[in-house]
This record gives C-alpha cells, structure tokens and sequence, in this order.
C-alpha cells in the first residue's frame, strides 16, 4: 500500500497521512500478512475509535479521531416537558443530541443537572450506549407492595411496622449484611465483565439493602381508582421502596465510563461524559452485559426487601408493581417515518409505553403516582421518574433546620425514622406540578402517601 491507496479510503493529508504510512511500514516490519493490510487500514480508516488502545494501530486511529467532526453541525430532534427547568440541565441534553450517535431525544418535567446526560434526561442512539446516559446507579428502581394490613393498623401497630424497616434491610454506604440474603440473582453468570466478576462478594453482601442518597423505604396509604389484579379500587397500606445496584453498578459505571471516555478523546470537553461505546466492540457488549446483569440485581434488592419485610410482619401482598430507570432499552421507534431499533437510554426517567405501569414518587412528605403510560412517541414513550431535584444537597444541607422540617412533616402526618437535611421536602419539586406537565405521557390510577419514612441520615455507614 501507498500514498494513494489511503487517499482512496479517505484518509486526509497532514498528520493523518503520515501516521497511516508509518502503520503500514510498521505491520510490515512486524511481519503480518500483507495481504490483509488493506482491508486492516480500512478497518481502522471507518472505525478509529475501535483502534486507540492497540499499540500498533493507535497512532494512525487518533490521528483520524483528531480530523473528524466530534459531533453533528445540527443536533437531532428533541422534546422537552416542563418549564423552568435548570438551563445547564437543558444545556446538557441539547450537547447530548450533538452527537453523531444521536437520533432522538426527550427532558423529562423532573429534569436536573446530572453527569453527561441531565436526570430527566432520555436519548435513544444508534448500536451505541453511553454508560453516563444510564448513569452511576445502574437500574435504579422503584417497588411498590400491596399489602392486607387494615389501615387502622398503620397507628396501632407503628412500632412493628418501623421494627421491621430497621431490621429488614439496611441504608447507608457501604452497607450490607453479615447473615446475607439469598436470590436467585447469584446463580447467574457474573463473569460477564471483570467489574462484575471481582464484586460478586461484595454484591452479595450488600444483596437487600438500600443504600444512601434519595433511597428509601416507606409504609403508606394507597389509594387505587380502578380495579387491578386482586385490589379493588380503595385504600390499602402499602409498602414502597427506590434504590438500585449498590456499590458494584457504580463500580460497573465507573470503569465503563472511563474507558469509553477514553476511546473517544476527539470529544470536546463539554461533550466528554457523553463518551458512548458500540455494540460492535467487545467493549460494548461487556458493558451491556454487565447493566443487565446489574438491573437483575436491582430487582433483587428489591425483592428481599419486600418479601423479608412481608414476612417479618406475616403480610400478604395483594399488588405488586416495579419499574426501573437508570437503564438503556433495545426498543423499535418510529423515526422519520422508518421503524429502527434504537438503545434508549432513561436517567431518571421511566418507561411509558402503552398501558404500561410505573410508580413516580414525590417526597417523604408529597405524595407518589401509580400510573399508566399513554405511549406518547415524542418522549420516546417515557415519564419522569419524580419530582426533580430544586437544589443541591450541599445547598440544602445549609439551608434547613430540623425544628422546621418537622413541622411540615407533622402537617403531612408523615413520622420520619430517619433522613439526611439534603431529601427533606422542601428540596424537591412540586409533584402535582410535574404530573400536570406530563399528563400526555401517562394517567394516574392511584396515589400513594407517604406516612413512615426511612432513609439513611447523613453519613450513616451501619454495617450488621
């Protein structure tokens, strides 16, 4: 091969040109199969990303990284629902649509400032996923139980109810149990990635426990419009939790965020986070494999802490509803009047197809929504997640004093076990606000209110 013959496959004069012809002296004087070498450089010609970490090829691949246009001179087409939402949050989602693996997006009326991808924020890509679009607390759910508990009870039998939060599951970071709980979840393969393989112990440790942040387990009313499975439409107690993959998904986002970062340095800065991996690359499939196997465990987490709760009470769940966000979906959509199949990536966000249910809660002392997607397209068949972030934890840490709190949680009858100043209520947006915003993307068909919190107050690191 020659000057010419890369001219042929595109590659441009300069530094390109030159470092495509020491490659080829190279594979040469290395001995490879010279008869392969075309097809080699075109390889790396359509491909470069795939190549920086090779020693032989990545001189050429990021020289052609370094000339290529990093993200689309138009973004692609995007939506957003709400109003008043943080400008940088809407900054981000318009970067994010700015990438050439972009094709169609959509900011939820909870969105905020988040890594890469606002919270909030939906995009779907073509045979590329973004582990910072997912996010650092991979599947992240919601769970609510049913439960045949008359409501009377929630008074009366305060204590158990609150004695078997405590004893049934565990918050803070780091958290975990000493006498583990047990799921099918272990039996499966995870060696799927080297990030899960070396924290299957650790996985296993922290299996039913919730861990920190905007986590938490609560007992409430329930209140159902409409028959569904074996509830009629009434008031029930039911049991709701929010928390996601633990330590080893944000082990999983770390690593994978890294590297895809680091496979993409033509990215401008602002566009950085937003590094993608394909599902081409050994890279991509590894990836995936692992969020799947981190939304299995999500689930997990959630369902000893359901059923030991349950059981600890000897309760009988008559409903039982999950959804998780946090996560990239292979799904077909209509786009520009062809049906594709995309990856959609919801941070934050949670899925809103047709006569699909979801749980979008409010705050300890606002309530949550059952409800029903309505399919809308244009949000990519999503909602939001929940109320959105009004300001930093640090913000609001400074911001409020307990003696105040208090009194608008005993306005609420809300009896709060535990929390940190940065989740209580007056840190979260109007919940009925942003369910008026998003009433084209689903129906209510119930109501949950929050009436005994737990959550892990700042700081808390309890180990059992």
């Amino acid at each position: 091969m020659n000057t010419k013959d890369l001219i042929r496959l595109g590659v441009p004069p300069g530094e390109p040109m030159r470092r495509g012809m020491d490659f080829i002296a190279r594979y040469v004087l290395k001995g490879h199969d010279t008869l392969r070498l075309p097809a080699e450089a075109e390889a790396i010609v359509r491909n470069p990303a795939d190549f920086v970490a090779d020693e032989l090829r990545s001189e050429f691949a990021q020289a052609l990284l370094r000339t290529q246009r990093p993200i689309r001179e138009a973004p692609t087409a995007w939506r957003q629902w709400g109003s008043g939402l943080e400008p940088e949050a809407v900054n981000q989602m318009a970067r994010a649509c700015e990438l050439p693996v972009a094709v169609a997006g959509a900011l939820m009326p909870d969105a905020h400032l988040g890594y890469g991808l606002p919270i909030g924020g939906v995009l779907a890509t073509d045979n590329a996923v973004i582990p910072y679009a997912v996010g650092v607390d991979i599947a992240c759910r919601m769970k609510m139980t049913v439960l045949d508990l008359p409501l009377r009870e929630l008074d009366r039998r305060r204590d158990k109810l609150i004695t078997a939060i405590e004893a049934e599951t565990r918050f803070g970071v780091g958290a975990n149990f000493l006498h583990r709980r047990e799921h099918e979840v272990l039996d499966a393969d995870w060696n799927v990635s080297v990030i899960t393989k070396t924290n299957r112990d650790r996985a296993w440790s922290q299996l039913g426990t919730s861990g920190s942040g905007n986590h938490f387990v609560e007992f409430g009313v329930f209140t159902l419009k409409e028959k569904t499975d074996r509830c009629e439409p009434g008031e029930y107690v039911a049991l709701l939790s929010h928390s996601g993959s633990r330590g080893t998904g944000a082990s999983v986002c770390d690593h994978y965020s890294k590297l895809a970062m680091s496979l993409h340095p033509e990215l401008p800065k602002g566009h950085k986070q937003l590094a993608w991996l394909s599902l081409d690359s050994e890279e991509g499939r590894e990836y995936w494999a692992a969020m799947e196997l981190m939304g299995r465990y999500a689930a997990a987490n959630h369902a000893c802490i359901h059923q030991h709760i349950a059981g600890h009470l000897g309760l009988e769940v008559l409903l039982d509803v999950e959804n998780h966000h946090n996560f990239a979906w292979k799904e077909r959509h209509l786009i520009g009047g062809v049906e594709r199949e995309l990856l959609v990536h919801r941070k934050g966000a949670t899925p809103a197809g047709t006569g699909v249910l979801g749980i979008i809660p409010g705050s300890m002392a606002a309530p949550g929504f059952l409800v029903r997607g309505k399919g809308n397209v244009e949000s990519l068949r999503s909602a939001s997640h929940g109320a959105g972030r009004l300001m930093s934890r640090k913000k609001a840490a400074e911001s409020f004093e307990w003696h105040k709190v208090n009194r608008v949680l005993k306005e609420a009858g809300v009896h709060l076990i535990s929390a940190g100043l940065d989740e209580v209520p007056m840190v979260y947006k109007n919940i009925h606000a942003v369910m008026a915003a998003q009433s084209d993307l689903v129906e209510v068909i119930g109501q949950f209110d929050p009436k005994l919190v737990k959550m892990a107050p700042h700081g808390e690191r309890p180990e059992d």
